[in-house]
C-alpha cells in the first residue's frame, strides 16, 4: 500500500538535514537579508493550540508510530510558558528603558541625569540578555515544534497499514494471479524495457523504457493530463532540483533516523559554488515545487481554489531498500510523475479532498485495469498528511495489490511553514473591514493545501502489461491490449512491429 512510488510521506534527509539540527532565522520585515538556506521567512506554528492539547498531540504522534522524541510535545508546552514570560519581561523592561529615556531628555539635573545614564545603561544590558533568552526559547521551541505531525482526520483508522478500509473498487474482475504475467519478463519479451542497460550506465533500480514502452509513459502523461485539464487544473511543468528548507517545510523526515547512517530517500546535490550557498536536493516528487509555487504569498478568497497539475522527476534514492518490491518497475530511482496539488479555504479542503478522488477515479477507470480506494491508517500517514487516500490496482504478475496514487489534505500543516495564506472576503460594513486594515497580515489565515497522483508512470505501466499483455498458444508474449482511451495521445501509430491492440 504505503509503496513509495506515490506516497512520499515518510522521508527524507542525511544526519546533516535532521529537525533536531534545523534552524530558521526570523524576519522582521521584508527588507531582511534572508539567510543562505532559505528565502522564506520563519514557520509560523501554533504553540498555543500545541500546548493547550498536550494530550491529544500525545496521542496522535503514538497512533502515527510518528519518530519524535520523547517528551518533545510536553517541553513544546513547558518552553512555550517560559517564552511568554520572557517575552513579557523583555517588554516590561523595553517599556523601562522608554520611560528613563524620556526622563533623560526633559531632565536639567545633571546629577538626576547620569544617573537616569547609569539606570539606562544596566536596563540596556538587561534588555540583551533577555533578548538573547528569548531568541533561544524561540529556536528550541521551533525545532520541537517541526517534529510534531499534523492531527488525524477523526474517521481515518487507527493502526498499521493493514487497518486500511476499502472505499471502493472499479474495474474488471481481476484476472487470476499468475507469474507469466509479471511486467519484467513481459517488458524484456516485448522489448519495452531494459534493466540491465540501466544497471551498467546508472546502477541497480535504473532502467530504459524502449519502444512502444517509451510512447506509453508519453500517452499516459499527456491522457492523465488532458483529465486534470478538463477538471479545471492548470498546467505546470515544476523544477527537479529544490532548496533542502523546502522540502523539509512541506513535511518531509527522515524515515529511519535510527540506521547509521540515517536512510534517506533524497538525493541531495554536491555544492560546487560558494560554502554558503543553499543546499540542493533532487526533487522527490511534484508535490514539494507546487507547493513551493505559492510559498510566502497572499492570496484572495475568490480565487480559491487553486488548482494545478504539474509534470515532475520524482527522485527516489532508498528505492533499492525494500526487498521484492525492487524488482522491475515497481519501485525506481527516478521516473515521471504527473501531480494534482490544491491551495484551498480552510472550510473547502475536506470537499477538494473527495471532488480530487474522483479525477484519480475517472483517470484509472479509463484505463481499465481492476483498482481499489483505500482510506489509509494512522500509520501510513507522513507528518504532513490529515487524511489520506490510497488507490491500489491489481498486478497479476506481482500476485498482488500495487499502490498507483495516494491524494492527502494536508490542511494547513504546509502553509504555515511555507506561509501560504489568504484574504477573506470582507464587506465594508463588517466588523472585521473596520478594525483590520487591508494592509493588515498578521490575523489572515493560513490556506489548506491537497495532493494527490494523477499519474506515477512506472506505476501504470506495470499494471497495464499485466493486465494487458497478450501470450500465444505456447505462452510467449506476443502484443499488447492497451486501453481505446489512450490511443489519441499515442504517437507513431502502431509502428513496424504491430504490437498494440486497443480495446
Amino acid at each position: 500500500m504505503a509503496s513509495g512510488a506515490c506516497c512520499f510521506r515518510h522521508s527524507l534527509f542525511s544526519r546533516t538535514a535532521r529537525f533536531s539540527n534545523v534552524r530558521y532565522r526570523q524576519f522582521s520585515s521584508k527588507a531582511d537579508a534572508p539567510s543562505t538556506s532559505s528565502l522564506l521567512p520563519k514557520p509560523r506554528l501554533d504553540y498555543r493550540a500545541i500546548s493547550e492539547s498536550v494530550v491529544y498531540k500525545s496521542h496522535n504522534a503514538f497512533n502515527r508510530k510518528a519518530n519524535i522524541p520523547v517528551g518533545a510535545i510536553q517541553s513544546v508546552a513547558r518552553v512555550y510558558t517560559e517564552q511568554k514570560e520572557v517575552s513579557a519581561a523583555l517588554n516590561a523592561k523595553r517599556n523601562a528603558r522608554s520611560v528613563i529615556g524620556e526622563r533623560v531628555r526633559r531632565s536639567a539635573n545633571a546629577k538626576e541625569k547620569e544617573e537616569s545614564l547609569e539606570e539606562a545603561k544596566e536596563l540596556k544590558k538587561e534588555v540583551a540578555e533577555l533578548e538573547m533568552k528569548l531568541a533561544a526559547l524561540e529556536d528550541q521551541l521551533l525545532t520541537l515544534a517541526m517534529a510534531i505531525p499534523n492531527d488525524t482526520h477523526p474517521s481515518s483508522p487507527l493502526g498499521p497499514e493493514s487497518a486500511a478500509t476499502v472505499l471502493s473498487t472499479h474495474g474488471p474482475k481481476p484476472l487470476e494471479a499468475h507469474p507469466s504475467r509479471d511486467h519484467v519478463s513481459v517488458g524484456r519479451a516485448l522489448e519495452l524495457m531494459d534493466f540491465e542497460a540501466g544497471a551498467t550506465v546508472s546502477g541497480s533500480s535504473w532502467y530504459y523504457l524502449l519502444n512502444e514502452g517509451a510512447l506509453l509513459e508519453m500517452a499516459l502523461t499527456n491522457y492523465a493530463l488532458s483529465v486534470a485539464l478538463k477538471h479545471g487544473f492548470s498546467a505546470a511543468i515544476t523544477p527537479d532540483v529544490v532548496r533542502s528548507d523546502v522540502a523539509q517545510r512541506c513535511g518531509f523526515q527522515p524515515r529511519d533516523t535510527e540506521a547509521d547512517p540515517p536512510l534517506s530517500q533524497m538525493y541531495h546535490i554536491a555544492s560546487h559554488g560558494e560554502p554558503s550557498s543553499p543546499e540542493l536536493v533532487l526533487s522527490g516528487t511534484a508535490e514539494i515545487p507546487l507547493a513551493g509555487l505559492f510559498a510566502n504569498k497572499i492570496i484572495p478568497a475568490q480565487s480559491l481554489p487553486l488548482k494545478v497539475v504539474g509534470l515532475g522527476r520524482a527522485f527516489r534514492a532508498e528505492a533499492g531498500a525494500r526487498g521484492a518490491d525492487t524488482r522491475g518497475l515497481y519501485r525506481v530511482h527516478q521516473f515521471t510523475k504527473l501531480e494534482l496539488f490544491v491551495v484551498a479555504g480552510e472550510d473547502q479542503s475536506e470537499q477538494i479532498m473527495e471532488d480530487m478522488r474522483k479525477v484519480q477515479i475517472e483517470i484509472y477507470h479509463g484505463l481499465g485495469f481492476p483498482f481499489r480506494v483505500l482510506d489509509m491508517p494512522s500509520e501510513e500517514l507522513g507528518a504532513s498528511a490529515y487524511r489520506k487516500y490510497d488507490m491500489e490496482a491489481w498486478m497479476p504478475g506481482r500476485g498482488r495489490w500495487g499502490e498507483i496514487s495516494s491524494t492527502s489534505n494536508c490542511t494547513d500543516y504546509q502553509a504555515r511553514r511555507l506561509h501560504i495564506r489568504y484574504r477573506r472576503s470582507t464587506s465594508p460594513s463588517s466588523p472585521s473591514s473596520s478594525t483590520t486594515p487591508p494592509y493588515h497580515t498578521a490575523s489572515l489565515p493560513f490556506a489548506h493545501t491537497l495532493n494527490g497522483t494523477a499519474a506515477a508512470i512506472p506505476r501504470l505501466i506495470i499494471a497495464l502489461i499485466e493486465n494487458g499483455a497478450r501470450f500465444d498458444d505456447d505462452g510467449k508474449p506476443v502484443g499488447l491490449d492497451l486501453p481505446l482511451v489512450l490511443k489519441p495521445f499515442w504517437i507513431g501509430g502502431e509502428g513496424p512491429r504491430n504490437l498494440i491492440r486497443w480495446v
